[in-house]
C-alpha cells in the first residue's frame, strides 16, 4: 500500500471462526476454552505488524441487515449457530481490545461488512490507504488503488488489488457484485443462475461489461440453453445485485481519523493473560515496561 496514513479495518466475526477452528484444545488455568482468543490475538498481531497502521478498528456483527432479508427471507438462513465454546470467547476478545486501546465496533442490526464499507470509503474519501483484513470475498467489490485486503488465506502476505481479484475471478472489482449476482453465494445463501460458474459468468461479463447489458442482450448469450432462464431469473438478478452490494452510507458515528491506537492498559491486560493462562503473551508485555522501570 502507498506510504500514507493506513487504516487497517479487521472483520471480527470472521477472524474469530478462523482462530477457533484453526487451534483446538485450548484452555485457561481455570478450564475456560481460549483456543479462540489465543488464536484471535495471534492474529491480529501479525496483520498489525504486516499492515503496520495508523488507525485500527475491529468490527463485529450486529445482526443481519433488515432490507436484505426482506427481499429475501433465505438470506444467510442456513448457517450453523456459532458454537458455544466460541460465543463464550467473544467477550474476552472485546475486552482484550479495550485493554490494549484498539477500536472495537459494532452497531445493533448492521451487518460488519457494511461497517467495513462505510469506514472504508471514508477513508478513502480523505485519502488514507485502507486494508481490510478478511477473506470474505464480498470485499472484492471494494479494492482499488487504495483499499486493499489482505487475505488470510493467502499465505504469501501479499496485500491484495485488483490484479490478485481478477487471477481470483475473472472478473474486475467493479463486476463482482454482478458476478456474485450471477453466480449466487452459498455462504450466504444467496441462489444464482443454476449450471452458472464463475468461469461462466466471468466469459460472460468479459463480453457485455456489466449484468444490466447481459439481460439487454439475452439473445446473444451462449451457451444458448442459458437464455430462457435468464429472462426468467431478471428479477431475481437485480435483486441479488442489491444483496450482494455492500452499503456505503451508513450513518456509522465513527470517523477514521478516530481510530487511532490508544496506550494499552498494563493491568488490565497483565490480569487477562494471567487468567487465560497466556505465558507468552505476558512476558511480552512484561518485557516491554522494563524500560519505563529504568
Amino acid at each position: 500500500m502507498p506510504d500514507r496514513e493506513t487504516l487497517l479495518l479487521i472483520d471480527g466475526h470472521a477472524a474469530a471462526y478462523r482462530a477457533f477452528y484453526a487451534i483446538r484444545n485450548l484452555t485457561g488455568p481455570d478450564g475456560a476454552p481460549t483456543n479462540a482468543i489465543f488464536g484471535f490475538l495471534k492474529a491480529f498481531h501479525r496483520d498489525r505488524e504486516r499492515v503496520e497502521p495508523t488507525q485500527i478498528a475491529v468490527v463485529w456483527d450486529g445482526g443481519l441487515d433488515e432490507e436484505r432479508t426482506e427481499m429475501l427471507p433465505g438470506y444467510k438462513s442456513e448457517r450453523d449457530p456459532m458454537p458455544d465454546a466460541m460465543e463464550a470467547q467473544l467477550d474476552g476478545m472485546v475486552e482484550w481490545l479495550e485493554a490494549s486501546g484498539i477500536a472495537s465496533i459494532c452497531e445493533e442490526g448492521v451487518e460488519a461488512d457494511d461497517i467495513i464499507a462505510t469506514l472504508a470509503r471514508r477513508a478513502e474519501a480523505s485519502g488514507q490507504a485502507v486494508v481490510i483484513a478478511s477473506a470474505d470475498k464480498d470485499f472484492f467489490q471494494l479494492i482499488n488503488d487504495r483499499i486493499g485486503l489482505l487475505n488470510p488465506n493467502d499465505k504469501t502476505g501479499v496485500i491484495w488489488s485488483d490484479g490478485q481479484v481478477f487471477d481470483k475471478t475473472g472478473v474486475r472489482p467493479e463486476q463482482i457484485v454482478d458476478w456474485l449476482s450471477l453466480v449466487g453465494d452459498a455462504v450466504d445463501d444467496i441462489p444464482g443462475v443454476s449450471g452458472v460458474g464463475p468461469k461462466t459468468a466471468a466469459k460472460w461479463l468479459a463480453k457485455f461489461g456489466t449484468l444490466d447489458a447481459l439481460l439487454e442482450g439475452i439473445d446473444e448469450v451462449t451457451p444458448e440453453r442459458f437464455r430462457e432462464p435468464l429472462r426468467e431469473l431478471a428479477d431475481d438478478l437485480r435483486r441479488n445485485q442489491d444483496l450482494v452490494r455492500l452499503r456505503e452510507d451508513l450513518p456509522v458515528p465513527t470517523a477514521p481519523a478516530s481510530l487511532v491506537p490508544s496506550d494499552g492498559d498494563y493491568a488490565r491486560l497483565h490480569a487477562l493473560y494471567t487468567r487465560w493462562g497466556f505465558r507468552g503473551f505476558l512476558t511480552e508485555l512484561e518485557s516491554a515496561r522494563q524500560p519505563d522501570l529504568l
